[in-house]
């Protein structure tokens, strides 16, 4: 670990540290009177409101003003920052992926406005609000992740937009209410960028200039807005209630129980304790509602990965969530309510989340469970703080206790896990080199030794050269029951037992871009990826190494082949595909393919990716297709198939795996969809059925009916069914 400070501290410090883009700046005037959102702009008042215009190039490539131009005016009263947009365009044939809200690869796909605040001029944390041609909005979180810049669409808010069309022209109206924001109102300068997709082009521009090896988003790259007078301070203690009525109908036929009604009542509340600080609570939360979870295929001895999509973890969750990596990570917030599969019952939530200063941000978390199935009510306690260094670095810090709240065998003293994690985050200023040097402890019951998680990761990224290189050293005994390690823990089939094992896992990528002057290529160029897994004396656990070529196309049809070699060194008979588990041993086995992906903007589309190899003692044929035809803008119809074909010797089990997933999208307005989503699964033997009808009748209240059902995928009986009427309403 010492020498990992000993590279990366020189880097820092003669690294370039500032921007080649000059910073541009836009004085904001106070109005004295409310703006009709219409869309329209005919208010006399936009005529002498500060102006954004003179957008540049970011996508594919970053000089030079866009052809397609956007004007863009910003003003303000004591409630509402407005935002009046005049975007100028070559015809009338609008890109709209979908007029649903907060679909943020589809809105980036769309022709469409956003804009990037920055109220703490953190360079790390902001809000982006953005609405497409069709109207339909988006807000998310604005955060870095690693070196880039992410959106976090889970976090909702209301805010009002409207869009008009003309001739080669349309126009945008925005009011965001400052009590949306988190904000210091004696800072009289926001960090602000806007950003215009121009997807008939397939054009990507902003107002303040951004490096094409960065997203356009990114919160380095933001210019000035001046307030020439402080924005409206917010009242403290101001308060949002989203209280919500629930009831359903279920009938568990693999159970042969009686049909069971149920009835439910609770509610979210947002205080604002200041104009920086916000209390979120949450009593007997539903989440009936979330979008399902998109199965996967497992051919890996260990869990898989999905993401958190319930709304009362989201908001600011990069303060929780933004230690180690995503496979090795010591807070999941999925392990909160749930209990390999089955929910539990959550009684109540509290979350403080804000910004003490203008360089340290807290958030403290807490939440209750029931009693589940063999499970004993639990408090989930979470504190994390992240303290600003210098313009993008930052120091940060959690710690995380699971503790039982009953027990039967009255040893609440000895139910407990808690986990500690510090991580020093560099970026430069100008997003090229960051690194990122963490440890982590878990503290259990009775006396452990190997309880620490050491991580290092350092990345350079300038627009030809992408490098990433990383260290994990994660010790035999360090336990996070609300985290994610799932290679720590490995199931011995012969013994039944699962025994955990102390592990390195070193790893890089390394990306080459060749920009052609001309032709049908925006990019291509190399790719070389690798990660290891040690033992403790040092020999090979497993491995997998990759050799990459990728195309992107100006219209923006997408390929890559690709060459791999994986080993994996069994400790133990282990279950990996089919019901005999393969024996312990070394095993080898290299595959390749490519992968093709044709122009989204094209009513009919594809994805598909093809690979064959070796596949331990065998061989594998993988084959993905994924079809979609959009309806535009009201429909996205798609069809995805994953076929696993596994041939082993006699003594295994030769298996035929497939993974089916049928969806229909229909938006009757930007206000009222239809989403219907059937799952076939020959590996979990189930067949799923979704379909989820949602009218926002006001903004964020909402009308859910969702019906869903299982069967078993090879007799097609049903296994159970369930319908939910749930109402929420914004106080």
């Amino acid at each position: 670990m010492r020498t990992t400070y000993l590279v990366i501290w020189p880097l820092l410090l003669t690294s370039s540290f500032y921007s080649r883009a000059q910073k541009r700046s836009v004085t904001v005037k106070k109005i004295n009177q409310e703006i009709n959102i219409d869309g329209r702009l005919d208010e006399g008042l936009w005529k002498d409101q500060a102006s954004f215009n003179n957008f540049i190039n970011q996508w594919p490539v970053d000089s030079g003003l866009a052809v397609a131009q956007t004007d863009v005016k910003i003003t303000f009263d004591d409630q509402f920052l407005y935002v009046g947009a005049t975007l100028y365009d070559v015809g009338n044939d609008h890109i709209i992926r979908t007029l649903k809200r907060d679909q943020d690869d589809e809105y980036f796909g769309s022709d469409g406005l956003g804009i990037i605040l920055d109220p703490i001029n953190e360079k790390t944390n902001g809000f982006f609000f953005g609405v497409n041609a069709g109207g339909a909005q988006i807000e998310a979180l604005a955060r870095i992740n690693g070196s880039e810049t992410s959106l976090d669409p889970n976090w909702d808010n209301k805010w009002y937009s409207e869009v008009t069309k003309g001739d080669s022209i349309w126009f945008i109206e925005m009011a965001i209410p400052f009590r949306t924001l988190r904000y210091n109102p004696q800072n009289t300068t926001w960090g602000i960028n806007f950003v215009r997709n121009d997807m008939k082009s397939n054009v990507y521009s902003s107002w303040n200039q951004v490096p094409v090896n960065l997203n356009t988003i990114d919160l380095g790259f933001t210019g000035q807005m001046i307030w020439d007078s402080p924005p409206p301070a917010i009242k403290n203690g101001l308060v949002n209630l989203i209280p919500y009525i629930a009831g359903s109908l279920n009938k568990d036929y693999e159970a042969n129980q009686p049909d069971r009604w149920d009835g439910n009542i609770g509610v979210d509340a947002k205080i604002a304790l200041n104009s920086a600080v916000n209390l979120d609570l949450t009593i007997n939360p539903d989440f009936s509602t979330v979008d399902l979870d998109i199965q996967q295929t497992n051919l890996t001895r260990f869990s898989l990965f999905f993401p958190e999509r319930r709304g009362f973890f989201q908001e600011n969750s990069d303060l929780f969530t933004s230690f180690g990596l995503r496979t090795i990570n010591p807070f999941f917030s999925r392990r909160i309510g749930l209990d390999n599969g089955e929910v539990i019952p959550i009684i109540f939530g509290v979350r403080l989340t804000g910004n003490l200063s203008e360089r340290l941000r807290i958030g403290l978390m807490n939440v209750q469970t029931a009693r589940g199935q063999g499970v004993n009510p639990q408090n989930y306690g979470v504190a994390a703080f992240q303290q600003r260094l210098g313009s993008r670095s930052s120091i940060n810090g959690l710690f995380v206790n699971r503790q039982s709240t009953k027990s039967d065998e009255n040893q609440l003293e000895e139910n407990f896990n808690r986990v500690g994690a510090l991580q020093l985050n560099l970026l430069s200023k100008d997003g090229k080199l960051a690194a990122d040097i963490g440890f982590q402890k878990s503290f259990n019951p009775g006396k452990l030794e190997q309880e620490e998680y050491f991580s290092g990761t350092l990345r350079y990224n300038s627009k030809r050269f992408f490098v990433r290189l990383s260290a994990h050293h994660i010790g035999r005994d360090f336990i996070s029951d609300v985290g994610f390690v799932p290679r720590l823990y490995n199931y011995d089939a012969a013994r039944d037992t699962t025994i955990r094992r102390q592990f390195t896992q070193l790893a890089n990528l390394l990306v080459y871009n060749f920009f052609p002057k001309s032709g049908s290529l925006n990019l291509h160029g190399p790719r070389v990826s690798s990660t290891y897994v040690l033992n403790p004396d040092g020999s090979i656990n497993g491995s997998f190494e990759g050799l990459f070529y990728y195309w992107n196309f100006k219209n923006q049809n997408e390929m890559e082949m690709r060459i791999t070699l994986d080993r994996d060194n069994l400790p133990f008979d282990s279950f990996i595909a089919g019901d005999i588990p393969f024996p312990a041993a070394n095993y080898t086995y290299p595959s390749a393919g490519f992968f093709f992906n044709t122009n989204p903007r094209r009513k009919l589309s594809s994805f598909t990716n093809v690979s064959y190899g070796d596949f331990f003692s065998g061989k594998r044929f993988r084959f993905t297709e994924r079809l979609r035809y959009r309806v535009q803008p009201w429909g996205n119809f798609s069809i995805s198939y994953t076929l696993n074909e596994i041939s082993l010797p006699d003594e295994l089990d030769s298996t035929t795996l497939h993974l089916l997933g049928i969806t229909s999208e229909i938006s009757f307005s930007n206000r009222m969809f239809w989403t219907t989503f059937i799952q076939y699964n020959t590996q979990i033997e189930n067949i799923n059925i979704n379909s989820r009808f949602q009218w926002r009748y006001r903004p964020m209240s909402d009308l859910f009916i969702v019906y869903s059902e299982n069967y078993f995928s090879s007799n097609l009986k049903v296994k159970n069914r369930g319908i939910v009427i749930k109402l929420t309403y914004w106080i």
